[in-house]
């Protein structure tokens, strides 16, 4: 049971959609003219439509041919990154500093080409909600749904979430029960000194040292606190301080994230940063003020969802493309409160190229959207099956 043949008949349509995506990317909350078009798509399919979820969201509602009350959720993310595209495809990004550097696109692609299908062929006993969902890296597109009463307007059994994978092969999917996916937090430190003159640091209380001696114990947390068992990663990427040579400025700051598969690590992680954060402030006789921000849980698939998607994928793809031994990944995904709500499972399926995701050269391969529509397709017949007759 290899790609389905109707979704490849009209893969060409799918990769004319997914380029027009690309071409016109749209950050977090910003998602109006990708959001519009998955209405106009869903619409025109004659599939119910509904809008503004979490701000751009989009959930359109199918129902098949049986008298099932199963329902089942699918869900792909829209947004893109504020970041510059560096390929020379036709298709690249238009707008400056916006890309789809994480293939985006290509997921709300997918799920386009899903609900086309389903809506075509409508061979499942039950309900499907096409979950479109805004402002995945890290604005918190997931709550803004959650909280705006998404599985209490539209209740599902179990939902659904893929990823698409450039260090796998094109093909092969990887799915496996238990934690999968890193929860996150976001922090930013501000040191708060006192300037001087850069010929007269005698003068000042120095942020700038401060904050290369802070950065340097912080990484003592996840190597000193932080049980050898259990994986952790603290990662200072930004570092802020000063306009000219010969000031020493008054404040610095420092941002970064926090890793963890475990909620008690991460716990320890900030408990840890503020207590170190208020020890330097002592002794260097400075104020110091963190600022951690809770922005990803962990993701945990459940047992028998995940199961299911490796049962469905050997059929689409073959038993020898289907990996289900555990590949814990220190990245993120907001699909983690999802499924905090409602059981299912998330999985990645892998396709051509090795540049990674979030790198400027970055390329989607669209010969994995009608693989993706085929997986979440056969999810749905799988999973809410027609009567036999």
């Amino acid at each position: 049971m290899p790609n389905i043949d109707l979704i490849d008949s009209f893969a060409d349509d799918l990769t004319s959609i997914r380029r027009d995506l690309h071409a016109h990317p749209e950050i977090g909350f910003e998602e109006h003219r990708t959001s519009g078009i998955v209405a106009e798509k869903l619409a025109q399919w004659g599939i119910e439509v509904h809008r503004g979820l979490g701000g751009t969201g989009v959930v359109g509602v199918l129902k098949g041919k049986g008298d099932s009350g199963r329902r089942i959720g699918l869900r792909a993310d829209m947004d893109a990154l504020p970041m510059e595209e560096h390929t020379n495809l036709s298709w690249r990004s238009t707008v400056p500093g916006r890309f789809h550097g994480c293939g985006h696109d290509g997921h709300t692609t997918m799920l386009l080409g899903t609900a086309r299908y389903l809506a075509q062929t409508r061979n499942f006993d039950g309900t499907v909600a096409f979950i479109f969902q805004p402002a995945e890296e890290g604005l918190g597109g997931a709550r803004a749904m959650l909280k705006d009463g998404l599985f209490e307007k539209f209740p599902v059994d179990e939902v659904y979430g893929l990823h698409n994978d450039p260090d796998l092969d094109l093909g092969q999917v990887s799915v496996f029960p238990g934690a999968s996916m890193a929860g996150a937090d976001f922090f930013d430190i501000t040191i708060k000194g006192y300037g001087s003159h850069g010929a007269m640091p005698h003068n000042a209380r120095d942020p700038v040292v401060i904050a290369m001696t802070l950065g340097q114990a912080l990484q003592t947390i996840v190597s000193r606190n932080v049980h050898p068992l259990k994986s952790a990663v603290l990662s200072i990427t930004q570092i802020h301080a000063g306009a000219a040579y010969n000031v020493v400025p008054g404040e610095a700051k420092l941002a970064g994230t926090v890793r963890a598969f475990d909620d008690g690590v991460r716990q320890l992680v900030r408990k840890r940063m503020r207590a170190i954060a208020a020890g330097m402030a002592a002794a260097f006789e400075v104020e110091i003020e963190v600022d951690i921000r809770d922005i990803f849980s962990v993701l945990v698939n459940h047992e028998e969802p995940a199961h299911a998607v490796a049962e469905v994928a050997r059929g689409v793809v073959g038993g020898d493309n289907v990996i289900t031994s555990p590949r814990p990944r220190m990245g993120s995904e907001d699909f983690a409160d999802m499924l905090q709500a409602v059981p299912g499972a998330y999985f990645w399926v892998g396709h051509g190229g090795s540049v990674p995701l979030h790198n400027p050269g970055y390329i989607f391969d669209d010969k994995m959207l009608p693989v993706g529509a085929s997986l979440f397709s056969r999810l749905i017949e799988t999973r809410m099956p027609l009567a036999q007759a």
